[in-house]
């Protein structure tokens, strides 16, 4: 009887589907819909605001091994860097003083250049070096400020990754300062990836 009752429920919502002019296939790949696919709702057109992702959080260049990373700064633990930030981009970064209390196994390095070659850099210079990316088992989008300077009497260049800054700094080509600031920095874009 149980089974003969299994049945006759998988009949009808055969025949309710059916009616409907709905297939299987069709009600599965509904149930499954993402959020930008069109169903009933659920799609980015509800969600339409006055409001632009580029003006919100525009992306920043950055460069991971070589490669470009596009990121976006939210936060910083400190109220100097995030006005230079906000001048940088428009939007406010807002200062989250916690964020100098987090421990450091849960922080990886970023390197700003505060001289060298012209670029896109916060402070003029070339971009931004990550040392991990999403997929990394290390990445985390908190950073750690390293500014980098160049010494005097070397010939700056664009360096593309953090073995290229370690070969630079053991040269005594550039020095490395921690400033204790950290800054939420999460890549959205990185080599043949992206969120």
């Amino acid at each position: 009887m149980r089974k003969l009752l299994v049945l006759a429920g998988l009949f009808s919502i055969a025949l309710l589907l059916v009616l409907t002019g709905q297939s299987i296939s069709q009600a599965q790949q509904d149930a499954t819909a993402t959020p930008t696919q069109s169903m009933p709702g659920m799609g980015m057109d509800d969600m339409a605001t006055e409001y632009s992702s580029d003006d919100l959080v525009p992306l920043v260049r950055g460069i991971f091994d070589g490669e470009d990373v596009f990121f976006i700064h939210t936060e910083t633990s400190d109220a100097d860097i995030s006005e230079l930030l906000t001048d940088m981009m428009g939007p406010e970064v807002i200062t989250v003083s916690s964020l100098a209390e987090i421990s450091e196994e849960l922080l990886d390095d970023v390197y700003v250049f505060t001289n060298g070659v012209s670029g896109g850099g916060p402070l003029g210079f070339q971009p931004d070096v990550f040392a991990s990316v999403p997929g990394d088992e290390d990445y985390t989008p908190l950073r750690r400020l390293n500014l980098i300077t160049w010494q005097e009497d070397t010939s700056p260049r664009q360096l593309n990754s953090v073995p290229e800054i370690e070969a630079a700094l053991e040269d005594e080509e550039i020095a490395i300062e921690q400033l204790g600031v950290v800054i939420n920095m999460p890549i959205l874009v990185w080599k043949d990836e992206h969120r």
